[in-house]
């Protein structure tokens, strides 16, 4: 193995000018929060949510000063409550006119011995995990295909699953189905969308080093986590978020129904 240094940031190309987005879980730290600054950095109007209500408005806060108020939105989000699921799609079209790209990224992880698993434990990671995403692409699948009958044009989705959903690992028995059924949903929506012109794929990333994830791992599983990739080292969550702007991009128009790995951990 080679331990390989993270390279440098890319700069953006304008690849989702004019372009409107929705980006879930989405406060700043991690997956998401790198995926709101890309997109904005590409040139996309951008609304973020998360469940997180002060680190939603201080990260809103940060971008706008970066990148103006008018490119960027905020709206609290619990993706396990319909009625706000509904209303951050409603506050998508109202505030810029359309949608164009919704990535779903909110995902509960936790560890605990399938033997000594809860259902209280099960429930809620497979509510938030897939449930979430189940209720965030059946609202976004709606509002393209509104549009669509209204002369729109199409657009694009993308749902954050994991190389767990794939291979085993001790302790993950709920997170590993909640994001195999990702995938399984991601497959289905992609056949069911096509019609009206929408493309649905999903990223499948194994270890994306943020705060968050630090405070809830131990450093033991970490370093074996970190030592299973082929660089040798975590990814940075920025270029996870590249691979989903580039499935946000025109440059994957014939893409859809793929789960793409951004690891060396695909099975």
């Amino acid at each position: 193995m080679t331990d390989v240094e993270s390279p440098a940031y890319m700069p953006g190309h304008g690849l989702l000018r004019g372009r409107t987005a929705v980006v879930t879980a989405a406060a700043g730290a991690g997956i998401g929060g790198a995926t709101a600054r890309r997109f904005l950095e590409e040139g996309a109007r951008v609304l973020i949510s998360d469940a997180h209500t002060r680190r939603l408005k201080e990260y809103e806060e940060e971008l706008a000063g970066e990148f103006g108020e008018q490119a960027v939105g905020a709206q609290p989000c619990d993706v396990t409550d319909e009625t706000q699921v509904q209303g951050l799609f409603d506050t998508a079209r109202s505030r810029h006119g359309g949608l164009d790209i919704v990535v779903n990224n909110a995902g509960l992880g936790g560890t605990s011995p399938l033997v000594d698993m809860t259902d209280e434990q099960w429930s809620r990671v497979l509510d938030v995990t897939l449930n979430g995403t189940f209720r965030c692409l059946r609202a976004a699948l709606r509002a393209f295909r509104e549009a669509g009958t209204s002369g729109g044009r199409g657009g694009v989705i993308v749902n954050n699953a994991s190389v767990v959903g794939w291979r085993a690992q001790a302790g993950q028995a709920h997170y590993a189905a909640a994001k195999a059924g990702v995938m399984a949903l991601t497959r289905c929506a992609a056949v069911e969308a096509a019609e009206y012109g929408v493309r649905v794929n999903a990223v499948s990333p194994s270890l994306a080093m943020h705060p968050h994830l630090v405070k809830v791992t131990t450093p033991e599983l970490l370093a074996e986590l970190t030592a299973r990739e082929a660089f040798g080292r975590y990814a940075e969550p920025w270029e996870v978020a590249n691979v989903i702007v580039f499935l946000a991009s025109g440059y994957s128009s014939y893409m859809t129904g793929e789960v793409v790995a951004v690891s060396s951990q695909h099975p």
